[in-house]
């Protein structure tokens, strides 16, 4: 039986150890700043779902000590993940109290989401769980967002998305699906995208 790619290192994986970050999740997250111009110096950039801190680290990088990330996770970050100008957050982002936190830290020119749920390998729960984690982020997004800020957030593919997408041209005045050559061949998963906060 053949190896589910998924258990051994692609290429992507194999790149991000050899450029020391946490995951292959990173590449997506490059691809989408490479495509929209999201990060920039100086900014305030919220990450929702950061463990084990790819992207946090890819942020942080990219930035050069400017500006602040704010990563929040139930779980904590990978231990070599730090900065001075790096806020990390434990716990519930549904949490009123998680909440009222990040938003001390607010408003902010960029909000990323690359939480996935714990994955049933029953596509309609997995899809439906995924459909509540964005509608979460894009609640973040209209919170805690700069006018003028973006955002970017996985999603598992299904029928929620249009609507999602819909929902989200009333917020920015451009939005899009977006999936990254990153992405794993046989993932369902894409992102969507925020450009320009009204």
């Amino acid at each position: 039986m053949p190896q589910n790619s998924y258990e051994k290192p692609d290429f992507w994986s194999r790149k991000a150890f050899s450029e020391g970050y946490p995951a292959r999740s990173v590449y997506k997250l490059q691809e989408i700043d490479e495509k929209f111009g999201f990060i920039k110096k100086n900014y305030k950039v919220l990450d929702l779902g950061a463990a084990p801190g790819s992207w946090t680290t890819f942020l942080l990088r990219k930035m050069d000590g400017s500006g602040e990330v704010v990563s929040c996770d139930l779980n904590p970050l990978s231990k070599d993940v730090k900065a001075d100008n790096l806020t990390f957050i434990q716990g519930d982002l549904n949490a009123a109290e998680i909440r009222k936190q990040i938003k001390s830290h607010g408003p902010f020119d960029l909000v990323v989401c690359d939480a996935a749920p714990k994955t049933t390998g029953n596509k309609m729960v997995d899809t439906a769980r995924s459909e509540q984690l964005v509608e979460m982020a894009v609640w973040y997004a209209q919170d805690m967002l700069k006018p003028g800020g973006n955002f970017c957030v996985k999603i598992f593919q299904s029928g929620a998305q249009q609507t999602i997408l819909k929902n989200m041209r009333e917020i920015f005045t451009k939005a899009q699906g977006f999936k990254p050559e990153a992405c794993r061949k046989e993932s369902f998963e894409t992102f969507l995208i925020g450009v320009g906060k009204k």
